[in-house]
């Protein structure tokens, strides 16, 4: 009995130490960005982003205030969609977008936005719906993962609650 009963908590130390290194590792393949086997910092790789913004090659043409920023913003009244939508911003501010997402695919503006959150934004700004004109791209911001992360947390906490049954188990 007394040998189960060691046995048992030799097994549940072992499921919760399994589940701890499993849950800390998840979602970390794409924190240390690599290119042809080179390992790269992640400040590097985002100031490298940053200068997308600054490329003298991509905007050339656009207007200087209707141009995407490093915040996420694109500031352009509603009196100069057709402008901006029919002119060489919308295409130099794609490529500036195209630019970051060579880069660096999962980059975050300083407002939270994604790369697909700023082109949601243009697509609805220049469309002929009822958001056309309006480039506030914090009203197409896209729920983050937390459902995913949600999901994570309730597998793990399953497995960790099968693993504990089956070791307390006789």
């Amino acid at each position: 009995m007394a040998i189960s009963m060691n046995i048992s908590i030799w097994r549940l130390a072992a499921a919760l130490i399994c589940a701890s290194v499993l849950y800390c590792n998840l979602g970390r393949a794409d924190e240390v960005p690599q290119a042809g086997g080179v390992v790269y910092d992640p400040p590097e790789i985002v100031a490298e982003a940053l200068l997308c913004f600054n490329n003298k090659h991509i905007y050339r043409s656009c207007v200087e205030s209707y141009r995407l920023t490093e915040s996420g913003n694109i500031d352009v009244p509603s009196q100069s969609t057709d402008e901006y939508c029919n002119g060489p911003c919308l295409t130099e501010t794609n490529l500036v977008l195209d630019c970051i997402d060579n880069i660096f695919a999962n980059f975050e503006f300083y407002n939270k936005a994604t790369i697909q959150d700023v082109r949601d934004t243009i697509k609805a700004g220049c469309g002929n719906g009822p958001e056309r004109g309006n480039f506030v791209v914090a009203e197409h911001l896209k729920a983050e993962a937390s459902n995913a992360h949600k999901a994570v947390n309730q597998i793990l906490f399953g497995l960790v609650l099968m693993i504990m049954g089956q070791g307390l188990l006789p």
